[in-house]
């Protein structure tokens, strides 16, 4: 297991964790990081797009021309497809794009995001968020304390009493915090370091080795 030095809120070391290899020390698979990262895309659309069928479209309620004797082609309505103001074949119908993947692909891939967080020493362990009253200067304080860039997930214990914290972090741009338990490969990828409590650490590891 591989050591790291746990930290406080001014950046000073105060003690050492071991990281279970099995969570943080895994070869990263990137086809599984690929699905799950997919998987939170799809789920993040809308769906919302929609088009009007020839029977929903207005107009077009009775024959445009007679039946025979004009040379024409015969057509029923004007509202048919192949007219301007007609109807749309196969348009866009509100859909709901979410999905599953298996929950053994959804853990690999979280386990390889943070073996690849912590070999690119872009994962720091703090003992603890202590903020009195929220207020975001105090957190970027912290944050440069800790030599946390703007860009980085805060990662905190079910337990942890980090409400002022998560409240100081919020009105940070790219900054986020998280319960253990939300974790997720698109948050943790998008973020250019990880700074997860010791507490979280070790409810990460349960849930995940």
């Amino acid at each position: 297991m591989a050591k790291i030095d746990v930290i406080n809120q001014t950046g000073a070391v105060v003690d050492s964790i071991e990281l279970n290899d099995v969570v943080f020390g895994i070869e990263p698979n990137q086809q599984c990081i690929y699905d799950v990262l997919v998987m939170q895309a799809a789920g993040k659309r809308q769906g919302t797009a929609k088009t009007k069928g020839r029977s929903e479209v207005s107009g077009g309620g009775r024959k445009p021309y007679r039946q025979k004797g004009t040379g024409r082609a015969r057509q029923g309505t004007i509202r048919a497809p192949q007219f301007r103001g007609g109807g749309t074949v196969f348009g866009a119908v509100p859909r709901d794009y979410h999905y599953r993947v298996n929950k053994k692909v959804r853990n690999l891939a979280l386990r390889s995001v943070l073996s690849e967080k912590v070999a690119e020493t872009a994962f720091a362990v703090v003992d603890q968020f202590n903020v009195d009253a929220p207020k975001t200067k105090t957190f970027v304080g912290i944050m440069e304390a800790i030599n946390a860039p703007k860009k980085t997930l805060f990662v905190v214990g079910k337990e942890e009493d980090a409400n002022n914290a998560y409240l100081s972090s919020r009105n940070i741009p790219e900054a986020k915090m998280l319960r253990s338990d939300l974790i997720n490969v698109f948050d943790l990828v998008k973020a250019n370091k990880v700074v997860m409590t010791a507490a979280a650490v070790k409810e990460v590891e349960e849930a995940l080795a």
